[in-house]
């Protein structure tokens, strides 16, 4: 081959592992934005990948007829890919926050299915193009889909470790979208002698340069504004870490969290809920020196817990460094929890709670497991036996560990197959539920190795809402938050516990939480 063959074949090498890393970066960005905006992350990835590579099945297939002007149909590709992806993010916040119900769902799934057609489109083209330059059938076909795949894998950790953490979902989008142009405007130059109208193509990718370049530099500005629309009150801080959206917002006095969407507190009333958390395990544990809370990063558990000057030692353990620097760090949060990771005695490790008590070694005298809920497969896990199996492999004769174990009220069944999950890892339970107006009637379970007995209880530090006469109203139920629970055809159901092999409680979750 001549040398310009040759700087032009290896060229089309280097921009099949480009675009392979943009495509597979748009692909689980369009996983990640379904996860935040439309939930259960799980599902939104799964239809992600089946949409992304049914796309491809049908791109590989069209191009097919695309047997003319190889590079000009590329180009053209880039640049739909780089529009029509650039723009995805941007777009899709802005639906959520105007469009009717439901469209917003439908436009990610069509943007998945076009992205990943055109994404089918560019391989087979650069291969018969290579081979059309003088490049070897067999040769060009390997080395093409070898900077395809090596392209997958970049892809993956790029986003995972560097856009989405750095850059968040509306600046990643138009930055690989970029990439794709850029990659267009190089095949352009380098094949520009065989090339009709050439000034045509040139301003065209100029001026989706203009509107991505813009959208980079101000798009995230302008969907933040749609964004706000997903809130009740302002929004004071937003982040992307490495594991969920986090949100702070604030009107009037009242700060509120959220994560991945869903509300973690409100100030209003939060410590009903963490009073209830933290003192009555506390007080019904003799002597308690030590003590584990799983989650619970935002330190407002941790405050309740330093109201005991007798513990020794506490312990949190929180996924996401994000959380506990921003309780460390941000206002806000240092006003409600009064700087309580800052504490002497508390330890914080940003570890998976089930891995931290797989290897741990230590027991404790009471445990709070203060997680988010099971709504999908990563946090169903810190619900099943095992983990229950290993919080009692933790906990020392005598002591207490309390569960949130959201709403007996709005997911019936799933609070008592909690509880029932709880019990088949051999603890006895106790069962709570209180009234938190910003989430409603809330549910807890508290679980010891020994028979549980409430009888006489004093809580022996100030409290803003617990008093021992509360109590036990906490563990009366009405008939239709019961553990008696009947289906529409008056049967009564049967609970099962929640394991790793059979992890139905998120399927409960989704369909309890459904019409709420």
């Amino acid at each position: 081959m001549k040398q310009e063959a040759v700087k032009q074949s290896h060229f089309i090498y280097w921009a099949s592992g480009i675009v392979s890393i943009c495509g597979i970066i748009f692909e689980v960005l369009f996983g990640a934005l379904g996860s935040y905006i439309l939930g259960d992350g799980v599902k939104q990835y799964t239809l992600t990948i089946s949409l992304f590579l049914t796309g491809m099945g049908i791109g590989a297939s069209i191009s097919e007829k695309v047997m003319k002007r190889l590079i000009v149909a590329f180009i053209w590709i880039e640049f739909l890919v780089a529009l029509i992806g650039g723009f995805s993010s941007f777009i899709m916040f802005g639906m959520t926050a105007f469009a009717p119900d439901g469209t917003d769902a439908l436009f990610l799934y069509t943007v998945t299915l076009t992205i990943g057609a055109l994404t089918g489109l560019e391989l087979p083209i650069l291969i018969r193009k290579a081979n059309e330059i003088g490049v070897e059938l067999n040769r060009s076909t390997a080395r093409v889909l070898f900077s395809d795949y090596a392209g997958g894998l970049i892809g993956g950790l790029l986003f995972v470790f560097l856009l989405r953490p750095q850059l968040g979902m509306v600046k990643s989008a138009f930055f690989v979208g970029l990439i794709n142009l850029t990659v267009a405007m190089a095949v352009l130059y380098l094949f520009r002698k065989e090339i009709l109208k050439l000034k045509i193509h040139l301003i065209s990718g100029v001026g989706i340069a203009i509107f991505l370049i813009a959208g980079l530099f101000f798009g995230e500005e302008m969907a933040f504004s749609f964004e706000q629309k997903l809130y009740k009150d302002p929004i004071i801080h937003s982040e992307n870490s490495a594991y969920q959206k986090i949100i702070l917002t604030k009107e009037q006095g009242d700060t509120r969290l959220y994560l991945d969407g869903s509300l973690q507190f409100s100030s209003f009333d939060e410590y009903r809920y963490h009073e209830t958390l933290v003192h009555v395990p506390m007080t019904a544990t003799e002597d308690a020196k030590r003590v584990l809370v799983l989650g619970g990063g935002d330190g407002l558990a941790v405050r309740e817990l330093l109201k005991y000057d007798e513990l020794e030692s506490i312990y949190l353990i929180d996924l996401d460094p994000a959380i506990t620097e921003l309780a460390n760090n941000n206002y806000h949060l240092l006003q409600l929890n009064q700087g309580a990771l800052k504490d002497d005695r508390v330890t914080v490790r940003n570890e998976d709670a089930f891995e931290y008590l797989e290897k741990d070694g230590m027991f404790y005298d009471v445990i709070l497991i203060d997680l988010p809920d099971p709504n999908n497969e990563s946090l169903n896990k810190l619900y099943t036996r095992e983990f229950y199996s290993l919080v009692r492999n933790h906990l020392r004769p005598g002591g207490a560990a309390m569960v949130q174990a959201t709403s007996p009220v709005f997911a019936t069944e799933v609070y008592w197959t909690i509880d029932e999950t709880i019990r088949s890892a051999g603890l006895e339970t106790e069962n709570f539920h209180v009234d938190i107006p910003s989430f409603g009637n809330w549910g807890f379970v508290m679980a010891s190795r020994d028979p549980i007995n409430l009888s006489g209880l004093d809580f022996t530090v100030e409290t803003d809402f617990l008093t021992e006469e509360l109590l036990s109203a906490f563990t009366v139920f009405g008939k239709d938050e019961d553990r008696e629970i009947f289906n529409r055809k008056g049967e009564k159901v049967s609970l099962k516990p929640n394991t790793l092999i059979d992890p139905h409680l998120i399927e409960k979750y989704e369909q309890a939480w459904d019409n709420y």
